[in-house]
């Protein structure tokens, strides 16, 4: 799961311009790396950002120090006569690393949280709608986990006219260019157990609720962040194998080692029966406990069960379908991946190029902070290429920030091949990470 496996490493380890004459002379970028150059004379390059996590509070939000960096960047991109789309491949907004005390609305409704985000971050909003009302760069949103229930009708309020890729399942997208059906783009939560859409739990205390249990995750790290703690106020009662149980017992005991992690890593200084996450959000209007969230057991070696998200061990097959996933993983392998990076750039592969039913060739994902670009083959032994886009957050430990990926589509020649390149922005000095190519 991008969220733990971020927020692990997070305590563990805890463009400028160039000489076209209408660009910033002010600003020079090195014209030995120039991201936004095709060569040519038309529009046809495809920039994809993700995971920039704008929140509406900078006192905590993730990307705060950075801001002024990414409205560079994307003055830049504004700049660039060769640069054809911008794709935001989700986690624009975040609304899910609130401090779990925080009413993420403040009493109010969605739409001002959104709005709340946009003036926090005004600058970057100023580039992006005036990249968007200058209609030569067609932008578009893609949604991603923190942001799942953030409504179309939001975005629009504060992005009037922004292209959106959103499937017909809530709090998800898929987005192939225009004239590139070869190329898939998405954020790569559909996936991931604790970050895909969950239209099936808790439908009897949230009518109508998508919120995955990442959410509440989120929110209790948060809270670990906000605090600065080191000791827990609390432990949590160990819970064994049910001896008389069956296969969804023992996936619940999967559930609650996760929960266990999630107790150790992130200490706070509340006791876990304590009801301090508000809610107020997507269909949930209680304020619950830690306790809410993990498994127990009234005896040893009994019965396991849980209250938020009781049953949902049991739907993950159901999920998968209502969440349009075309190669369905088991419930077993989805929660022991939850925190891995590479599981999910392997269900990059196993989605896209070893399903034949698929033609995508070149796939980018976000989702979990770890940019790179990984070349592949297809189930009919075609080259393919998958590409991570990073992230923008102030502190990516281990790892860089201000990542971005370029695809220079081929031309009709038939020398000419598809360029995916990975670029980094820290500093505001363009460094090229990684490149591949092919011809499709």
């Amino acid at each position: 799961m991008k969220i733990i496996k971020r927020l692990l490493s997070a305590f563990f380890v805890m463009l400028s311009l160039s000489g076209f004459a209408s660009w910033d002379k002010s600003d020079p970028i090195d014209p030995e790396i120039n991201p936004f150059n095709s060569g040519g004379n038309e529009r046809n390059m495809i920039v994809i950002i993700s995971d920039l996590h704008l929140g509406a509070d900078l006192n905590y939000a993730e990307c705060k120090n950075n801001l002024p960096s990414l409205e560079k960047l994307l003055n830049q991109i504004k700049a660039a006569p060769d640069v054809k789309e911008l794709v935001i491949a989700g986690d624009l907004l975040d609304e899910w690393f609130v401090p779990a005390t925080t009413d993420t609305y403040q009493g109010k409704v969605q739409a001002d949280f959104v709005r709340r985000i946009a003036t926090a971050n005004k600058g970057v909003f100023d580039v992006m709608n005036s990249i968007i009302q200058e209609g030569k760069i067609l932008v578009t949103y893609v949604p991603g986990n923190h942001d799942l229930t953030i409504t179309a009708a939001n975005i629009e309020s504060v992005l009037p006219g922004i292209n959106q890729a959103r499937d017909a399942a809530l709090g998800l997208g898929t987005y192939s260019p225009v004239d590139y059906p070869a190329i898939a783009i998405e954020h790569g939560h559909r996936y991931n157990f604790f970050c895909a859409p969950d239209p099936i739990s808790n439908q009897d205390i949230a009518p109508g609720t998508i919120m995955p249990p990442g959410y509440f995750f989120t929110r209790i790290a948060t809270l670990h962040v906000i605090q600065h703690n080191s000791i827990p106020a609390d432990t949590l009662p160990v819970v064994t194998e049910n001896i008389s149980g069956d296969e969804s017992q023992d996936l619940l005991l999967k559930y609650w080692n996760t929960w266990e992690m999630t107790a150790e890593l992130f200490p706070i200084k509340n006791r876990f029966d304590e009801n301090i996450i508000v809610t107020n959000v997507n269909g949930f209007t209680g304020t619950y406990s830690f306790n809410d969230l993990v498994p127990y057991q009234s005896s040893a070696s009994g019965m396991i069960d849980v209250n938020l998200y009781n049953g949902i061990q049991d739907n993950w097959e159901a999920r998968q379908t209502l969440n349009n996933t075309p190669i369905h993983t088991t419930t077993a392998e989805a929660i022991d991946s939850v925190n891995s990076a590479t599981y999910t750039d392997y269900l990059a592969k196993l989605q896209y190029f070893l399903n034949p039913d698929s033609d995508k060739r070149i796939v980018v994902f976000g989702h979990t902070h770890e940019p790179k670009i990984v070349a592949s083959e297809s189930f009919d032994n075609k080259k393919c290429i998958y590409a991570n886009s990073g992230t923008w957050i102030d502190h990516n430990p281990g790892r860089t920030t201000m990542n971005f990926v370029v695809i220079t589509p081929q031309n009709n020649d038939a020398s000419s091949q598809t360029f995916v390149k990975l670029y980094n922005f820290e500093n505001e000095v363009v460094t090229k990470m990684a490149e591949d190519s092919m011809r499709y």
